[in-house]
C-alpha cells in the first residue's frame, strides 16, 4: 500500500520520483527473436505466435467486413451512443488543430527579393494503430488514434488488436469504433508479432511508415527496436501514471478515485498525490483503502499502489516537484488551480478543478489520451493531428535573385566549407 512521506528535502526528491523498474536483461533478446522471425517468415510466423501467445489458431489474419458488421449486434445501444458522442467530441478538438492552415500551408515568406519559401503539412501515407486487448479492451484508444489519422488524411490506416482466446475474434467494441472512424484494414494480431507485421509487412499485413499505440513491456520494446531502422513510432511509452496536486479544498473521495483509476491499469502503474495538507493526506489514504476494496481489479490496483505514494510538501514546492516529475496525467485540485496551471511546464495532459476527472480525457472530453510517460513529457507531446503529418519545406528562386543576390552568398559559403560541387551548382546557373 502507499506510504505517506512528509516534507522530504529536495535531495530526497529524485528517489521519490523514481518509476517502477523492470528487468530488461532478457526482454530485448526475446523481442528481437520474434521480430527477426516475422521479418523472415511473414504470415506463417504471425499465425504461430498468435497460437502461442494469444491462444488462437487463425486461418485468416484480416478481419472481414461481415465480422465487423456482426460486431455491432453485440453492443448495447447505450454503448454505441456513448462511442458516437465521444467520437464527435474528439473530432471537434482535433479538427480545431488544423483550422487556419489552408491546404496544409503554414506560411509563405519572401526571404529576399525573388526568393520564396514556404512550408506545408502533408499526411503520413501509411500508419499502423496498435490497440491492446489483454486485461481490458481499449476501444477508446481506437477513437484517440483513428480520428486524428483520418483528419490528417492518411491514405492507409491499419489496425492490429489481439483476438479473444475463446472466440478468436477482436472485441466487438474495438471493431465498431474502428469502422465508425474509417479504419481501412483490421488484423487479429497482438503483441510483438503485431508490431513486427506493421513494421516489415507480410503477405497479409501492409507495411506502414509510423506505428502508434500503447502496450505492455514487450510491445513497447518492439516499437523501440523497429524504430531504430525500419519505421517511426509515436513516442516512448511505459506504464500509465497520474499525479494529483491537492490542498484542503479537494475532496478526499474524488482524489482517491482518481488515484485508483490509474492504479487499476496495471501492476507497474504509478500514482502520486502531493499536497500541503497533512489532514488531506490521511483522509485520501483512508478513502483509497476503502475504495480499493470495492474494485473488481483490486488485485492489480493493490500491486500498483505499492509503487505509489502520498507526499506532503510546502505549497511553494508543489509545482517545482511536479515539473521535475513530469507526469503523464496531472490533476490540479486546489483553490488556486488556475494560477497553478499557468506554472505547468512538463505534463502530458492537465485536468483542472474538483470536477475534471482524468477519466474524462481517457474517454470523451475530446483531448487525446495517448500521452508520454516516464517523464517523457519533458520533451514529447501527446498524440495530435500533427503526429500523423510531417512538414515539408518548399522554395522557388527567380533567375534574377540567384544571379544578383543569393548566388554569390551560396558560393562563398560552399567554397569555404570546401564543398565545391555545391558552389558549382550555383556557378553553372550564374553563367
Amino acid at each position: 500500500m502507499m506510504e505517506i512521506i512528509k516534507y522530504p528535502s529536495r535531495e530526497q526528491w529524485p528517489a521519490l520520483m523514481r518509476r517502477p523498474l523492470r528487468d530488461t536483461t532478457q526482454l530485448f533478446d526475446q523481442v528481437g527473436s520474434i521480430l527477426r522471425d516475422v521479418k523472415a517468415n511473414g504470415d506463417a510466423a504471425l499465425k504461430s505466435y498468435e497460437a502461442r501467445f494469444d491462444g488462437v489458431t487463425l486461418e485468416h489474419l484480416q478481419v472481414t467486413p461481415a465480422e465487423i458488421q456482426a460486431a455491432e449486434s453485440f453492443l448495447s445501444d447505450d454503448l454505441k451512443q456513448a462511442i458516437c458522442q465521444a467520437k464527435k467530441n474528439i473530432e471537434a478538438f482535433h479538427r480545431a488543430q488544423v483550422v487556419g492552415k489552408e491546404d496544409g500551408q503554414l506560411f509563405r515568406i519572401e526571404t529576399m527579393p525573388g526568393v520564396q519559401c514556404w512550408q506545408k503539412s502533408l499526411p503520413i501515407d501509411k500508419v499502423g494503430l496498435y490497440i491492446p486487448g489483454g486485461t481490458a479492451p481499449l476501444f477508446s484508444t481506437v477513437l484517440m488514434l483513428a480520428i486524428p489519422a483520418k483528419i490528417a488524411a492518411c491514405r492507409d490506416i491499419v489496425l492490429c488488436s489481439p483476438p479473444d482466446r475463446q472466440t478468436g475474434q477482436i472485441h466487438p467494441a474495438v471493431l465498431y469504433a474502428a469502422q465508425l472512424c474509417g479504419v481501412d484494414k483490421i488484423f487479429k494480431l497482438g503483441g510483438v508479432q503485431a508490431i513486427a507485421a506493421m513494421a516489415y509487412g507480410t503477405e497479409s499485413v501492409p507495411q506502414v511508415y509510423k506505428i502508434f499505440g500503447p502496450g505492455n513491456q514487450f510491445v513497447t520494446a518492439a516499437k523501440q527496436m523497429v524504430s531504430l531502422e525500419d519505421v517511426a513510432i509515436d513516442m516512448p511509452a511505459g506504464p500509465s501514471e497520474v499525479e494529483v496536486i491537492a490542498d484542503e479544498s479537494a475532496h478526499p473521495e474524488y482524489v482517491a478515485a482518481d488515484l485508483l483509476s490509474q492504479a487499476e491499469h496495471g501492476i507497474d502503474s504509478q500514482v502520486l498525490m502531493i499536497t500541503d495538507s497533512e489532514a488531506l493526506a490521511d483522509a485520501v489514504m483512508a478513502a483509497t483503502l476503502e475504495q480499493c476494496k470495492q474494485l473488481p481489479r483490486k488485485d492489480i490496483a493493490e500491486k500498483s499502489l505499492e509503487n505509489s505514494r502520498i507526499i506532503v510538501l510546502a505549497h511553494d514546492d508543489l509545482m517545482d516537484f511536479t515539473n521535475e516529475y513530469a507526469p503523464e496525467h496531472l490533476i490540479i485540485s486546489t483553490k488556486d488551480y488556475v494560477q497553478m496551471a499557468e506554472q505547468v511546464r512538463n505534463a502530458g495532459s492537465v485536468f483542472l478543478g474538483n470536477y475534471t476527472p482524468e477519466s474524462a480525457g481517457d474517454y470523451a472530453s475530446g483531448t487525446n489520451h495517448t500521452l508520454p510517460t516516464k517523464a517523457c513529457s519533458r520533451a514529447y507531446s501527446g498524440v495530435s493531428v500533427d503526429s500523423f503529418m510531417k512538414k515539408t519545406t518548399f522554395q522557388e528562386i527567380s533567375a534574377e535573385a540567384l544571379q544578383n543576390d543569393l548566388g554569390p552568398i551560396i558560393r562563398i559559403m560552399a567554397e569555404n566549407e570546401q564543398l565545391f560541387a555545391h558552389a558549382n551548382a550555383v556557378a553553372v546557373r550564374m553563367k
